[in-house]
């Protein structure tokens, strides 16, 4: 059965990277095929249009039909999986409301649309900034999607903490697993090293073990996470696309085909109350995924220092939830 997938914001810098690799079986396995709903802004319509010519060109086997359009009632249809790419970007002297604003009424119009015409399980992934926010705004809008299919894109940063450790200890990212980022996609996030393991040639060991350098594990580590995505515009003047598209990907692959046993991933989720996190916040939680749902991985010993830092993403998130609601009216 054809699987269709929403891609909001389509030419854009990440939709640009991230529309090849849906159409390639990347996101759903080599085996699903797909029908791409690409929508983007009126003034981006000869760009779309190119872009599904490109597609076309592109003779991907997987991919049974091109949607592209400036009409989100047309780009939301029967669509069974939605990646919520656009977003407006906070500009010089702009206020932080002000960019809330802009979201609320974008996501407003998506939401809607979504509810209204998108499958009845339809699942939901938001990537554009304030990745968490605009979830929640965006359930807000859609009360009738359940808000176990409403997440926001925290594998970016789960992969970036990954990528650390395999450069610091020179292995293969693919043998370091169960990492954590706690909270927002923004520099309070916490990069959680604790129950994170290697594989070696001897068995599984502790990251910690591994490093043996806490000083690094608290500090630097942590910080160059956070600093990312910032660091990547720096270099290449504009933001992260291309691992953003491709974290994109991974989490709806996980979370339709099931994470590996014993491994888990980094997803932004409702929070229900789990290591004492406010309920109704979208906050980073380490999760596995079987028969497309995700659950929340209980009962890890937290730490001081690791409570401290998951309590003040917390409180970040709890206050862009109120600036949020602040623009609803």
């Amino acid at each position: 059965m054809k699987q269709g997938i929403y891609v909001g914001s389509a030419t854009g810098q990440i939709g640009y990277a991230l529309v090849p690799m849906i159409a390639r079986g990347i996101m759903l396995g080599p085996d699903q095929p797909v029908i791409l709903h690409m929508l983007d802004i009126e003034p981006a319509a000869e760009s779309l249009n190119a872009l599904k010519m490109e597609l076309i060109d592109a003779a991907f086997p997987l991919l049974k039909g091109v949607v592209a359009t400036t009409d989100v009632v047309e780009a939301c249809k029967g669509v069974n999986i939605a990646v919520m790419v656009g977003g407006f970007r906070r500009k010089e002297g702009m206020e932080r409301k002000d960019v809330m604003a802009k979201n609320v009424s974008i996501y407003k119009a998506q939401a809607s649309a979504l509810e209204k015409h998108a499958a009845a399980d339809c699942k939901v992934l938001v990537v554009a900034n304030p990745a968490n926010t605009n979830a929640l705004i965006l359930k807000e809008f859609a009360p009738s999607i359940p808000e176990k299919n409403i997440t926001c894109l925290i594998r970016l940063d789960h992969n970036r903490a990954l990528g650390q450790i395999a450069d610091k200890l020179d292995v293969q990212v693919s043998d370091v697993k169960n990492v954590i980022i706690w909270g927002n996609h923004s520099s309070t996030q916490y990069p959680d090293v604790n129950h994170a393991t290697v594989t070696t040639s001897s068995g599984e060991k502790s990251v910690r073990e591994l490093i043996a350098d806490d000083h690094w594990l608290s500090s630097e580590f942590i910080t160059t996470v956070q600093q990312r995505g910032a660091a990547i515009i720096k270099a290449r003047k504009l933001s992260s696309a291309l691992s953003a598209a491709s974290a994109a990907c991974d989490h709806i692959h996980d979370w339709v085909l099931g994470t590996p046993k014993g491994t888990w991933v980094s997803m932004g989720v409702y929070s229900d109350g789990s290591y004492g996190i406010q309920p109704g916040l979208i906050y980073s939680f380490p999760v596995t995924c079987e028969k497309g749902n995700w659950s929340i991985v209980k009962g890890l010993k937290i730490n001081e220092f690791s409570r401290a830092k998951m309590d003040t993403t917390a409180e970040e998130l709890a206050e862009e939830k109120s600036l949020a609601y602040s623009c609803l009216n």
